[in-house]
């Protein structure tokens, strides 16, 4: 059996190559992709994949961009550490998923589900309803973030922050006024408590609110430079990818 791994994280993906060997021997990984264009450009010719397991989030965007650009046509185990209700949505629409770090006995079960079925999941549509739960059920946002400023906690409003960035690392939070603010947690999962319509991830180091956004500049190859006031150490780049995304969000 032929699957192919949507993983950015070199050490999850080997080890999930490891458990694979280690619960069947008859697979083989044919390939390890790490980006949303990467993946879209491999569905979008013939392949002879049988099975797909798929990280949420893939170092040019979150991978639920793929099924909105081409048809996924086989069979989809997500690995992810994804908050309760994309969990709930997958068991909703019969998805199989596999919570980070992997379960070795989770991943037989799985295997073992897709090998009694052999069926393949209309993933595609599936998507629709699952972005339909998660804007039905999941209405509150985070409002404030508890940060410290010498050794006392504050809470800072989310209003008043204009962007979230890593440096070495470590998240901080913007605000307008110029002030830096450590944020304790991942980029990544600062990005789901966040309400979208107001704040959009520009790329891995950035997610930005859309006040603090000056305007868009053109850049090589379909990319985008994303201005914003405060302005940042290093230029806000935004992939071919999600330009057009960045653009319809800020219509």
């Amino acid at each position: 059996m032929k699957v192919v791994i949507i993983e950015d994280e070199k050490t999850a993906a080997e080890n999930l190559k490891y458990l694979l060997s280690e619960a069947d021997s008859s697979i083989q990984v044919d390939k390890v992709i790490d980006t949303v264009s990467g993946t879209v450009d491999f569905f979008s010719k013939e392949n002879n994949i049988e099975l797909a397991f798929f990280d949420i989030h893939l170092a040019d965007g979150i991978s639920f961009e793929v099924f909105d650009k081409v048809q996924v046509t086989v069979p989809v185990i997500f690995t992810t550490a994804y908050d309760e209700y994309a969990i709930k949505a997958f068991k909703v629409n019969s998805i199989d998923y596999l919570l980070k770090p992997i379960d070795e006995g989770e991943l037989k079960e799985a295997l073992d589900k897709y090998k009694s079925t052999r069926q393949i999941v209309p993933v595609n549509e599936q998507f629709q309803k699952i972005f339909q739960i998660l804007n039905t059920e999941k209405k509150s946002y985070k409002s404030t973030y508890l940060v410290q400023q010498r050794d006392t906690l504050i809470p800072l409003p989310v209003d008043d922050i204009a962007y979230f960035t890593i440096d070495t690392g470590i998240v901080k939070a913007i605000s307008f006024d110029r002030k830096t603010y450590t944020i304790d947690g991942k980029l990544e999962d600062i990005e789901i408590e966040l309400n979208p319509n107001q704040f959009f991830r520009a790329n891995r180091q950035f997610i930005v609110r859309r006040e603090a956004i000056e305007n868009l500049q053109l850049y090589f190859n379909g990319k985008l430079i994303l201005n914003v006031e405060p302005k940042p150490k290093e230029q806000i780049v935004v992939s071919k990818v999600k330009a057009p995304q960045l653009k319809k969000w800020m219509n």
